[in-house]
């Protein structure tokens, strides 16, 4: 495979890597919360977006516009029962890795239960199609996925830069204490944020649904993906998750092509070790308030 071929695939599965990250990497610099099952809830939005596909026939992307909304109000729910009781806890780090690590495996006990451990994808027309250009070609299926997390990437920017609620997660991703000095009510903004991850969790897998295979372990290899991406960029920086999620992506696509499709992990793998060993804040990170 030409170079400009691999490059192509490894843009186009980057873009889609960046909004997987994007969720995590907001959790993590509004509340310090390393959601361990944020990959989890993408695997239940990719079952949302089959199941709506293959009962109802709703294209994956009219689902999406089921989906992030369903997730926005599943998000608030869970952050109002789970989190405020350990807010205030000197290791409430530590223990919302738990929490999440817990919440990861009950999700996937219950999908194995209700959905057997069986492969599944969501396949419309397009996701077997692609655009031919003279010597490269561009899987259609890929490309709507990019172009949707761009677009839905660009709107959370905006969300962020010009909306009032953008200001104040942006001001207690800044500095938590700081913005609760000066009026915002940080439990409501964390409410949100954690809405809007998993909103973005469920945008993601319904784009994924249709680009990979999928089951309900499959988890466990994406969030070490994320992690890696995130890691870094920089933890809880979102310019930081898609500058690592496009590098990463073209990377591991040079290591599959020209080593093989076993080792494109360890390209994710090996810059986690190198980051956290030269630069464990990321590339974009800030030293984390203690």
């Amino acid at each position: 495979m030409n170079e400009l071929q691999v490059l192509i695939l490894g843009l186009l599965l980057g873009g889609v890597y960046a909004l997987m990250a994007s969720g995590l990497t907001l959790l993590f610099g509004v509340m310090r919360v390393v959601n361990l099952a944020h990959a989890a809830f993408i695997v239940v939005g990719a079952y949302g977006a089959y199941f709506a596909f293959e009962l109802l026939g709703l294209d994956p992307f009219v689902a999406l516009g089921l989906i992030m909304p369903a997730f926005f109000l599943l998000g608030m729910g869970l952050y109002r029962l789970l989190f405020p009781r350990i807010e205030g806890s000197p290791r409430f780090g530590e223990m919302t890795v738990l929490m999440t690590f817990g919440l990861a495996l009950i999700i996937e006990g219950l999908l194995a239960f209700y959905f057997t451990g069986i492969f599944r994808s969501v396949d419309p027309p397009y996701a077997t199609q692609a655009f031919i250009l003279g010597p490269v070609f561009v899987p259609r299926a890929q490309l709507y996925a990019s172009l949707t997390s761009v677009v839905l990437l660009m709107g959370l920017w905006a969300f962020l830069r010009m909306t009032r609620t953008g200001y104040a997660i942006r001001a207690t991703m800044q500095n938590r204490v700081a913005a609760q000095v000066v009026g915002v009510n940080v439990r409501r903004i964390s409410t949100v944020s954690f809405g809007i991850g998993m909103a973005l969790a469920g945008a993601a897998g319904t784009l994924v649904s249709f680009i990979f295979t999928f089951f309900p372990a499959r988890h466990w290899q994406w969030i070490a993906i994320l992690l890696a991406l995130i890691v870094l960029g920089g933890m809880g920086s979102l310019k930081g998750a898609v500058v690592g999620a496009v590098v990463l992506a073209v990377a591991s696509s040079f290591v599959s092509d020209r080593i093989g499709p076993t080792w494109a992990p360890m390209t994710f793998f090996a810059a986690l070790f190198v980051t956290l060993m030269v630069r464990p804040r990321g590339l974009f990170g800030k030293e984390i308030d203690r």
